[in-house]
């Protein structure tokens, strides 16, 4: 099992320091525009992926999806570029940080905006009859949107292999959930005859079991069902607008998902698989001059 979450935490790690470089080079004015980071829910991004078939599955993201493409495509150098703004990037750096494509990866800055593009994909995938799965992230802030439980309804009803992921970290941009929503998010699915199950959202190796078993079911099943996991944003909405006291924020820095698996993991392997990840960033941003 140690090796499954060596394997995870590598992911998580190279994350971790991407979306770290990302705030630092917008602090030294090499990037312009928005750049939403993950920090904080990296388990989420990488116990979902790690338990999919990138071949025949398709992903579909949001505005903070760095960490989904990275553990979909791995491609650190071809998303950089893309933030950039260079040709070079995976869309021509056309796409910026919110709107990328690359194979069977989605993404746009569209709140709740996938969910209804996921929704015509699993029909597809249906159709087709190869055992594809349409996965589409959300976070809280976007089951306020209309056109997710639209889009529900009709997977429920078709029967058609989507899988709904809530990253629930808490807050919206700067609303926490609970001035937000009436309800507890999870029952929203079910009202819809999609089963839920909520998940440690910081465990990484808890939510890749669960994910590998519910797609399991899916392929042999299609159905639609749905993952809530419960984590927290621990970096600002965008940069460096953050509203939340640094008690509050440091109140869930013990339950860093990193920190999480640091604590199973050998020291001596936590050091190795850091300096790999670091070694690894460093060389991506030596391509670009930037360090």
């Amino acid at each position: 099992m140690n090796a499954d979450l060596e394997m995870l935490y590598e992911k998580m790690v190279l994350i971790r320091l991407f979306e770290e470089t990302l705030l630092k080079l917008f602090s030294l004015g090499h990037l312009r525009g928005t750049v939403h980071t993950c920090i904080g829910q990296e388990a989420c991004a990488v116990g979902i992926v790690s338990a999919l078939d990138s071949k025949r599955d398709t992903l579909c993201s949001n505005h903070r999806g760095h960490g989904h493409f990275l553990a979909f495509t791995d491609n650190t150098d071809g998303l950089l570029k893309e933030i950039l703004g260079l040709k070079s990037g995976i869309c021509g750096g056309k796409g910026g940080s919110q709107h990328l494509h690359v194979n069977n990866f989605y993404s746009n800055g569209i709140l709740g905006g996938m969910v209804p593009i996921a929704t015509g994909i699993a029909l597809s995938q249906k159709l087709a009859e190869e055992n594809g799965i349409s996965v589409v992230f959300v976070g809280d802030g976007a089951m306020s949107e209309g056109v997710i439980y639209e889009s529900l309804n009709m997977a429920a009803l078709w029967k058609l292999p989507l899988l709904l992921v809530i990253e629930h970290n808490q807050i919206a941009q700067s609303t926490p959930w609970n001035l937000e929503h009436g309800s507890a998010i999870e029952g929203r699915p079910v009202a819809f005859g999609i089963p839920t199950e909520t998940i440690d959202g910081n465990d990484v190796q808890t939510i890749y079991a669960a994910t590998k078993k519910t797609v399991d079911d899916m392929r042999k099943n299609a159905h639609s069902r749905c993952l809530l996991l419960k984590t927290y944003r621990l970096g600002p909405h965008s940069k460096g607008d953050d509203y939340r006291s640094t008690t509050e924020i440091s109140s869930h820095q013990m339950n860093d998902p990193l920190k999480r698996a640091e604590t199973v993991l050998p020291e001596k392997v936590v050091m190795g698989i850091k300096t790999l990840c670091q070694t690894r960033i460093n060389q991506m941003l030596e391509s670009f001059s930037l360090i």
